[in-house]
């Protein structure tokens, strides 16, 4: 087959709201493909991985450190993850990524079929598998931006929504039918011909790499500046807020359902199996009704309709007498689980650059995994010294409460900024390199009405900010006492490269922030910039 390369993102004269739009465009077509194949391994890997280890061994604590060998790496590793992304060429990024699950299934289905297996080996082998999920989501996170227009990119997120929803439906299903059918081993050995597959795929895309001109960060200092971005974003400080509220309370439902499976009328393994598929479907139709959702309603008033539909459903689990009432409710949970999602996925996109996109994805994802794991260890906390529907009740009220209570309180700073890249217009990065590699402290001399100062105060809060979101490690803003007209800003960066970085990571918000400062300034001419480097 041709390379598929990728085509122009140019926004259309008329919004499309169509839910399934983003798949005619090829390449984010094939990405997503690959995506939902990639999702189907995952569930096959960790119900078959599960079902082996109970062959292993009796002990419960080998069975449960399963499931947290492969979730724990998201959590400990989605920032270098997300770092990473950024520096590096996204599609060498994700192929690598790919492969790396691709060797973990092969070696995985080759220790299976030797009779090398044992737990040790199984959770070691789950756990490397982990590494792969974390180190692939924060990319993924990142490209979807790149091949969707902006009006698109709800549905796109949707679409991901979908898949990730559809495999946990067909990924347990499927790995069942073969571990009854064959055998274990031969889930494993599907996963890795499908993740094989998927590699090839991806390398089918063609993506230009544009090299930063001032080298690549380094990765210490990647993560600084991503964890320096998110504190002094305001929309992404809320974002994270409302997802891990939403998820430390929703996880109660997901974290007891095997319990509230097994003591429905009739309740086994299969109503297990058969509420996660309800939830799943949901969650897909919901998606479906996303787009004229989001023309009804505001993210936070989404958001706090989802929690309240989830809180509901969680009640009415509580109380289920059998799969006749629990389906429905699931469903309904299920689709409030995607709105909510969606809704603050979305949000968060649209306030993170690209420059720092994967970075701020993959603290997003840390805050639903962090969210999720302390609120699963609460919630069944709760349940082992009360009842089950004392957790379940308990986590519905204070879900819907608490998110009320940081709707109101948690804002998000307003309307969206432009963050395309600022070209035209921008002051000039200085030409020469200063001796010297030790810090760099840039003053800005300000000629101010002092009764305008107020409102020149305003701007330079959001000033500093933005100095500190763009990678600065000190701000200061100073008054001449003789000359109450004349302030300074005293900015610091690491060093000179990080100092010429933050010319390279403005925006047009930036620029526009610019001219209100520079509308504030009496002088002749424009205020004088100065730098000093520090010897050592």
């Amino acid at each position: 087959m041709p390379p598929i390369s990728p085509e122009p993102v140019t926004a259309p004269r008329t919004p499309r709201l169509g839910a399934l739009d983003p798949l005619s465009l090829p390449v984010f077509r094939m990405l997503w493909s690959t995506w939902l194949i990639a999702n189907v391994c995952m569930w096959m890997n960790d119900v078959a991985a599960a079902w082996m280890m109970t062959t292993l061994t009796t002990t419960p604590i080998w069975v449960a450190l399963v499931q947290s060998a492969s979730t724990l790496p998201v959590f400990l590793l989605g920032l270098p993850s997300g770092a990473l992304a950024d520096i590096l060429d996204r599609r060498r990024w994700l192929i690598a990524t790919q492969f790396w699950l691709a060797g973990t299934a092969v070696v995985l289905c080759a220790a299976s079929v030797l009779d090398l297996i044992n737990a040790p080996l199984l959770l070691a082998l789950t756990f490397a598998n982990g590494i792969g999920l974390a180190m692939r989501w924060p990319v993924f996170a990142a490209i979807v931006p790149e091949l969707v227009p902006r009006t698109q990119l709800p549905a796109a997120l949707g679409l991901n929504g979908i898949a990730m929803n559809a495999s946990r439906i067909i990924g347990p299903l499927l790995a069942g039918a073969l571990i009854a059918s064959a055998g274990s081993v031969w889930v494993f050995g599907l996963n890795a011909v499908l993740s094989v597959a998927s590699g090839f795929v991806v390398m089918r895309w063609r993506r230009e790499h544009t090299p930063n001109p001032l080298g690549r960060e380094k990765l210490i200092g990647a993560m600084r500046v991503g964890v320096q971005f998110v504190r002094q974003s305001q929309r992404m400080r809320a974002v994270l807020m409302r997802i891990s509220i939403f998820f430390l309370h929703s996880t109660a439902l997901l974290a007891l359902l095997p319990l509230l499976a097994r003591g429905l009328k009739g309740g086994d393994a299969g109503t297990f199996t058969l509420l996660l598929a309800a939830m799943g479907a949901g969650a897909i139709v919901a998606v479906l009704f996303l787009p004229r959702l989001r023309q009804t309603y505001d993210r936070d008033q989404l958001v706090l309709r989802g929690t309240l539909v989830q809180s509901i459903a969680t009640a009415v689990m509580a109380f289920a007498p059998n799969v006749w009432v629990a389906v429905p409710a699931m469903l309904f949970a299920g689709a409030a689980w995607i709105s909510v999602a969606n809704s603050l996925s979305v949000s968060a996109q649209l306030a993170l650059p690209d420059w720092v996109r994967a970075r701020g994805m993959s603290m997003y994802q840390m805050a639903i995994m962090g969210a999720t794991a302390f609120g699963a260890a609460l919630w069944g906390q709760i349940a082992t010294v009360g009842t089950l529907q004392a957790a379940l009740l308990i986590g519905a009220a204070s879900g819907i409460l608490m998110m009320g209570l940081v709707l109101r309180y948690v804002v998000d700073g307003g309307g969206e900024d432009d963050l395309s890249p600022a070209r035209e217009g921008w002051a000039q990065a200085p030409a020469h390199p200063a001796p010297g590699e030790g810090r760099v402290v840039i003053t800005v001399e300000y000629i101010i009405d002092p009764a305008r100062a107020a409102a020149f105060h305003l701007v330079m809060h959001q000033t500093r900010r933005t100095r500190l979101a763009e990678g600065a490690i000190g701000w200061e803003l100073l008054n001449d006492i003789r000359e109450p007209e004349r302030y300074v800003e005293q900015i610091v960066d690491a060093s000179w490269t990080e100092h010429l970085r933050r010319f390279n990571r403005a925006t047009a918000a930036d620029l526009a922030l610019r001219e209100r400062r520079l509308a504030f300034h009496l002088g002749e001419g424009p205020p004088v910039v100065t730098r000093y480097t520090v010897q050592r």
